[in-house]
């Protein structure tokens, strides 16, 4: 048996004496996790400093305070959300108990990505806990640092059992991918997001797929250019632009393409420095493999700012291209790096057309004072998320879905979707053993007759609303 079966097994096995079941239990684990967060919080932030270039402000700010206010959210939380969940009834079950039933899916399987290594991790793994699943971890290797430190350490603060960490490269992730799971939840690109499906399919295995894509970012020649560029700015090059929400490109009128790219100069100066290399608050590219890639892109693009680069650093200047086109190479695929491509539109028309062309982003930005053209670019297009003058902020709100559509995700979760995304949403309803007589409607032989009472007590709304206000209301009259 493989490490990674085994892995599988202990989880299932550890699911089966149903101690997870327990609210409290669940409860606890989640506390222990917010404690691993406040007493390790130098381990984690020097893992990632050597993975990312990233400082330990920056580990905090990006990586963890999400986490800690997560965690938070779900101990105050949990009781009501596990809780049953009483619903609407029909004439035909008004003296019937009607009630959702959440439970727990079983084991399930988090692979997590490289970019925010423990956001993106853990943030799934605290809506499996909450549900009361097991769940064997997989955190991406490329992280090679971080993954190290999470496999030290959450077994320390959490039950190990119930949520095994299964560290290692492709041939790990595909022998996980061979064994049964009840739900996986995958965060990285479409084409892995892919595989994933596939051999989730063959377990008839529900799936969460948090993946990304080209985020439009439409700026109007009407808004307040200075603190748009501010804004995308940050939102662009944080953690040098690998983030799957990030403004991949920008869609603007020729006449303020040269505004946009001095302010955004300005940002960079501002936010960066005159030398973003030596800026500690400026990141690395993950990998050489990844820089090669993304320097590739530049092929046939001007630069307007930046395009300083040392591949045995890993490092990419912020960097703006001037006037690009659609068939650039740099618009082919999602950046997920510090290139930020301005693409000329005539209109906001030919923006939404550009836009409705390529996959459903991740998210889309829209910076504009006129809530028409807002709501315009929100109706007339569709995305995962959607912001208007800002970028990024929407991860933070965990009353938000936080999920792709079509070719950048499936599925959605932070706070209480977490908790339903990873549970069994079971529909319950106890009937007493009386009034038998109000069922002979639905027994053959079947007649007009019947069939005009059912229609009575399953239509007749009107009659359903008086008897739910006089029970509401303890009222007495005879209908």
């Amino acid at each position: 048996m493989s490490r990674e079966q085994q892995a599988v097994a202990r989880a299932r096995k550890a699911f089966e004496t149903g101690r997870s079941k327990s609210v409290e239990y669940r409860i606890n684990q989640l506390k222990n996790l917010q404690r691993l967060f406040s007493e390790r919080q130098k381990e984690i932030a020097a893992a990632i400093k050597k993975d990312l270039n990233k400082t330990e402000v920056g580990a905090q700010f990006y990586e963890t305070l999400g986490l800690e206010g997560e965690i938070s959210l779900f101990i105050k939380n949990l009781k009501e959300w596990a809780a049953p969940r009483h619903v609407k009834k029909n004439l035909l079950t008004m003296s019937d108990t009607v009630y959702i039933h959440p439970e727990p899916l079983g084991v399930v399987l988090v692979i997590g990505a490289w970019n925010y290594p423990w956001a993106v991790t853990i943030r799934p793994l605290i809506g499996a806990i909450a549900a009361g699943n097991a769940a064997v971890v997989k955190p991406s290797e490329v992280c090679v640092h971080t993954s190290k430190v999470m496999e030290d350490l959450l077994p320390i603060y959490i039950d190990k059992e119930l949520y095994p960490v299964v560290t290692g490269g492709v041939p790990e992730t595909q022998e996980l991918l061979r064994q049964k799971f009840d739900h996986i939840f995958y965060t990285g690109n479409s084409t892995v997001g892919k595989v994933i499906m596939e051999a989730a399919a063959k377990h008839l295995t529900p799936v969460t797929l948090e993946l990304g894509g080209k985020s439009p970012c439409y700026i109007d020649k009407n808004c307040d250019i200075s603190i748009a560029c501010r804004r995308v700015t940050w939102g662009k090059y944080s953690n040098c632009g690998q983030t799957c929400i990030a403004p991949d490109y920008i869609l603007c009128e020729p006449s303020i393409q040269n505004r946009v790219i001095e302010e955004v100069k300005k940002c960079i100066k501002e936010f960066y420095t005159d030398n973003p290399k030596t800026c500690p608050d400026y990141g690395r590219i993950i990998n050489q493999r990844h820089f090669k890639r993304v320097m590739a892109m530049l092929e046939d693009s001007n630069i307007a700012v930046g395009g300083e680069n040392d591949e045995s650093d890993c490092y990419i200047a912020p960097t703006v291209l001037r006037d690009v086109k659609p068939e650039a190479k740099v618009m082919q695929e999602e950046i997920f790096g510090p290139l930020l491509p301005i693409l000329p539109v005539s209109s906001l028309d030919e923006a939404i057309k550009l836009i409705n062309k390529g996959e459903k982003p991740l998210a889309l930005y829209v910076f504009s004072p006129d809530n028409k053209v807002i709501e315009r670019m929100r109706d007339e297009t569709s995305s995962g998320g959607f912001l208007a003058n800002d970028c990024l902020v929407h991860y933070s709100v965990s009353a938000l879905p936080f999920g792709g559509v079509g070719n950048s995700g499936i599925g959605c979760y932070h706070g209480k979707f977490s908790f339903d995304r990873l549970s069994h949403l079971r529909g319950c309803l106890v009937k007493k053993l009386k009034m038998e007589g109000v069922n002979d409607m639905r027994y053959p032989p079947h007649t007009l007759k019947k069939l005009g009472w059912a229609r009575f007590f399953i239509l007749n709304t009107c009659l359903l609303n008086l008897l739910t206000i006089k029970k509401k209301a303890n009222i007495n009259f005879h209908i």
